[in-house]
């Protein structure tokens, strides 16, 4: 490693002569030095780890201190602070401000050191994939517990004596409670059961919400693409094994055990978790440099949280009201959230979709119907190995440019992904009755129409998720907040017409209808690839054109 000059690189306490009372003081202390990247770190890409919700980036801008190393520790405030990363570059008032800037000259921001054993993203190989693996299957338990009753709604309709579109509910309120926060009701009979599901969906959006985050941390940005490529699966894999073993669990044993067999595997995932470490850089160098501060006695030493603390009333916005505010304002996030939307809809309305085919029309048990969801596993399965080759790709742009892809880069992936979701709804359409009637191998038309829609499925998440990422880097956490409340909306509101839609259009109109929408909603990912950069450039907080 290449030793810093020491005309340039200011000591703890500054380099102002006029300081140099400060200097005897604190002798004792290593100076500051220069950032640099990690190995597989790339400095252009957006840090998903930033800590928006306790840092107010509107006073002192960004900084890459939770992600670079450095020699000592320790780098100086003034010049590692830089402007929100936005098309509209604004200096920080921190530094515009003279007063400010020259006291920011004497805080030392802590950073990760060299081969740092506290910096998670220094994990062996093995013990990252067994925590990205426990990630992955908290999102699972989650997602899994908001379909799995979808395997035996027709003993719920006869022990609680109420229709389809109550029923329906059971799913609706839980993927409702992933994005919305609690509210008190008074419960009774089978609302007991309504209540019970929406605050199940309330607390199970915790993995939603973390488990990226924590993958995010262990994995630096170029080495976490199949890590990635699993988490963006998860959300979309646990709903389909819902129904696959909810149907035989509630034909052999009867509706409750398909709760008690969800609380076991809630359980053992609950047990699992326990054994994740604190990954989040900012909380790991704020613990560090309260310590180093402890030790020197120099309260100068902090995390830029630390500097910048958010209020309360930042926070509330940052949380509640950025998120709509940049939906209204943000062509790029709306459009691509409301496709999310549709896909994760959809997604939940084929629990219901195929029940009709399978167990009206085929004369199906609920054991057999649950198992033709298993073609959108394989779907998934094949878009896991399509997902690397994606973040090759990128890379491979990324390099051709100089370093510095464009987030319009991250776009073809859902410019494949769009044409599967209409093929798999007009093959589901058109193959099952009465346009094809029951017998034979009938039934293998509608059951592999699960295998393109899985597959597009996965691979339009990973691109339109990435792209958002990219798009809004200096409000990674508020877009991100955006996508999530409108694809919980659509996943709660979808399945509550889909039974009424299908009976009353017959199953080849209805699933034409959603792949009449789906085609209307193809145009999307080409305009933003060919338009996203003239697009960005009108907006106040996308990245740079």
């Amino acid at each position: 490693m290449e030793s810093t000059p020491p005309s340039t690189t200011p000591t703890l306490t500054g380099n102002d002569d006029n300081e140099g009372h400060h200097h005897h003081h604190h002798r004792h202390l290593p100076h500051v030095s220069y950032p640099h990247p990690g190995p597989h770190h790339d400095p252009t890409q957006p840090d998903i780890s930033f800590p928006f919700q306790t840092t107010n980036v509107q006073e002192g801008g960004f900084t890459d201190e939770y992600r670079v190393v450095s020699d000592t520790g320790l780098i100086s405030a003034d010049k590692a602070l830089r402007p929100i990363p936005s098309h509209i570059s604004i200096t920080p008032p921190a530094l515009r401000d003279p007063e400010k800037a020259e006291q920011l000259k004497k805080v030392k921001l802590v950073t990760f050191l060299e081969n740092d054993p506290e910096d998670p993203r220094n994990y062996s190989k093995g013990y990252k994939w067994f925590l990205t693996g426990i990630c992955a299957l908290s999102v699972v338990s989650a997602a899994f517990a908001s379909a799995v009753i979808s395997g035996d709604f027709a003993d719920l309709e006869e022990e609680f004596d109420i229709g389809i579109v109550v029923v329906s509910l059971t799913v609706s309120l839980m993927v409702c409670g992933f994005g919305v926060g609690p509210l008190i009701w008074a419960p009774m009979n089978i609302e007991t059961l309504m209540i019970a599901r929406f605050f199940c969906g309330v607390f199970s959006s915790a993995p939603f919400a973390l488990a990226g985050g924590t993958i995010s941390d262990i994995w630096d940005n170029e080495e976490r693409g199949f890590a990635i490529a699993l988490f963006a699966a998860a959300p979309y894999g646990g709903p389909v094994l819902g129904p696959i073993v909810g149907g035989f669990v509630g034909q052999s044993i009867g509706w409750r055990w398909i709760f008690w067999i969800n609380m076991i595997f809630s359980g053992v995932v609950a047990l699992a978790i326990l054994l994740i470490p604190e990954t989040y850089a900012p909380v790991i160098l704020k613990n560090r440099a309260a310590r180093l501060r402890k030790e020197t006695g120099d309260e100068d030493i902090k995390t830029e949280q630390e500097l910048f603390p958010m209020s309360m009333s930042a926070l509330l916005q940052e949380t509640l009201i950025r998120p709509f505010a940049m939906l209204a304002t943000e062509p790029i996030l709306l459009l691509l959230s409301l496709y999310i939307s549709l896909v994760y809809g959809l997604l939940y309305a084929f629990f219901f979709s195929f029940p009709i085919t399978f167990l009206e029309n085929y004369h199906w048990n609920d054991g057999q119907t649950g198992l033709a969801f298993i073609s959108i596993w394989i779907g998934l399965f094949l878009a896991l190995f399509a997902t690397p080759q994606l973040e090759k790709r990128y890379l491979a742009a990324s390099k051709a440019k100089g370093g510095k892809a464009d987030p319009e880069d991250r776009l073809p992936g859902m410019m494949i992904g769009v044409w599967f979701i209409p093929i798999s709804l007009f093959i589901f359409g058109w193959t099952s009755p009465p346009a094809v009637m029951p017998g034979g191998g009938n039934w293998v038309g509608p059951v592999s129409s699960g295998i393109p829609f899985g597959f597009g499925m996965v691979i339009l998440y990973f691109s339109a998720n990435a792209y958002i990422i990219d798009a809004f880097p200096g409000y990674v956490a508020s877009a991100l907040a955006a996508k999530t409340v409108v694809r919980s909306g659509a996943g709660a509101g979808i399945p509550l017409f889909i039974p009424a839609m299908y009976h009353n259009l017959g199953i080849g109109w209805a699933a034409t209808t959603w792949a009449f929408i789906s085609i209307a909603m193809i145009p999307i990912p080409f305009l933003f690839y060919f338009y996203g950069k003239r697009i960005r450039a009108l907006s106040k907080r996308a990245a740079p054109a």
